[in-house]
């Protein structure tokens, strides 16, 4: 394969062990005029590894407008550059929107070569339904933020994939058992490709247990696969179960019954209770719902 002139290409690296970048990647990476990577220390040593000795330029979060000046500069001078991230798809959570929106702005060419990818990964062995499936990336890191998030896509049916950090994973796990629902089922992966990769299945809350007891479960780079809201049947309406079941119950308990009469999810049918309660209150109507630990 030969490098085209005035090319871009978008070049997949490992994420954690070395043998798997293709061999694609690695005649690209020798054969074109510059490589522009997220952190050029941190690709030195994928480079050295390989014996690629390929002048180098940084474009990173903080630079990033800047340097895509300079690489269109490169391509319209007909040189070829490759785009890399410090492990993983560029662009995938990662740096180089702007580089490839500029280039594509100029008129020149774009070329993936595609290799290893930690939501690709992580959702090969989740063991969850893959057909359709939502990435929402990193979360917010302010507690108030990242439960926002959580709240937007409570009721999506189709599975959920989060990464996450080490000094974030135990609060996000707490936020996601109490607005996901703590029987979500949940598949960790944690290091892939590492030495001290872990691939965990279980429930939410049971993740978190796991997780809290043992400090080494709490380091590293984390993918969260996370089951999609049960499909409630069309032939149940959860609100009038629910207005139902407050004439009668508390509001934890009514939201709780009523979760397991129509499949829907328990903390949204909460707050639909909570509506239903103050709606009731100012209609001057019954729908109160007895004494409850609210």
């Amino acid at each position: 394969m030969s490098i085209a002139a005035s090319t871009l290409y978008v070049v997949a690296t490992p994420i954690g062990n070395l043998d798997d970048i293709s061999a694609r990647a690695l005649q690209v990476l020798n054969d074109v005029d510059v490589i522009a990577c997220e952190d050029t220390r941190h690709s030195a040593r994928l480079l050295q590894h390989f014996g690629i000795t390929t002048k180098t330029i940084a474009c990173h979060d903080h630079n990033e407008r800047n340097a895509s000046a300079g690489i269109v500069a490169l391509l319209k001078d007909g040189k070829a550059v490759a785009l890399v991230s410090d492990a993983g798809t560029p662009l995938i959570s990662d740096p180089g929107y702007i580089v490839l929106r500029e280039v594509r702005n100029a008129g020149l060419k774009v070329s993936p070569v595609p290799g290893v990818s930690a939501l690709v990964a992580a959702l090969s062995v989740a063991g969850l339904a893959t057909d359709r499936f939502v990435f929402e990336g990193f979360l917010p890191a302010k507690a108030a933020a990242r439960q926002e998030r959580l709240r937007r896509v409570v009721d999506e049916q189709r599975t959920l994939v989060f990464y996450e950090s080490s000094h974030r994973i135990l609060a996000s796990l707490g936020d996601f058992c109490q607005i996901l629902g703590a029987d979500r089922d949940v598949t960790m992966a944690r290091e892939i490709t590492k030495k001290f990769e872990t691939i965990h299945s279980t429930n939410l809350a049971a993740l978190r247990a796991f997780v809290e007891g043992d400090p080494q479960q709490q380091k590293g780079e984390f993918v969260l696969v996370v089951s999609g809201a049960k499909v409630v049947a069309d032939s149940i309406d959860s609100d009038h179960v629910l207005a139902l079941l407050l004439a009668e119950l508390p509001l934890k308990q009514a939201a709780a019954l009523a979760s397991k009469i129509t499949g829907a999810n328990k903390n949204a049918l909460y707050q639909t209770a909570l509506a239903m309660k103050e709606l009731g209150k100012e209609a001057g109507g019954n729908v109160q719902g007895k004494a409850d630990d609210n």
